[in-house]
């Protein structure tokens, strides 16, 4: 599976970016996906997962109510919502392809990644 993450950008804290994964090489509909970051001297951490067909979102607690995944199966495409953007958000965010469907929340159990892409939350 290959991932293409794209959408990052700058924006002033309160905004909003809109985040896509599009995915390419196995039958999109048949994986979970989740998006994870990493901000500048920390470690990679989880932020949300769908499942398969989008029945099923778990988010960390960090980005509950302000961040949405969701995905579009017809496009090979997965997205992250972010709203109410803080500067803590700073971080490069990375989607996932969890292909055996476990909605983990693990790094581990994500077999494909993206390559990244800077989300930068000025004050």
């Amino acid at each position: 599976v290959q991932l293409q993450a794209s959408g990052g950008g700058l924006v002033q804290a309160g905004g909003s970016l809109k985040l896509s994964c599009a995915a390419s090489g196995r039958t999109f509909s048949n994986y979970a996906m989740g998006w994870f970051r990493q901000a500048p001297g920390k470690e990679r951490e989880f932020v949300a997962t769908i499942s398969w067909r989008g029945g099923r979102t778990v988010y960390a607690d960090s980005w509950k109510g302000r961040f949405t995944i969701s995905r579009d199966n017809a496009k090979n495409t997965a997205y992250l919502q972010m709203d109410s953007l803080k500067p803590e958000d700073t971080a490069v965010y990375y989607c996932a392809a969890d292909l055996l469907g476990r909605g983990s929340t693990r790094a581990t159990d994500f077999e494909s990644w993206g390559q990244g892409t800077l989300v930068t939350v000025s004050s």
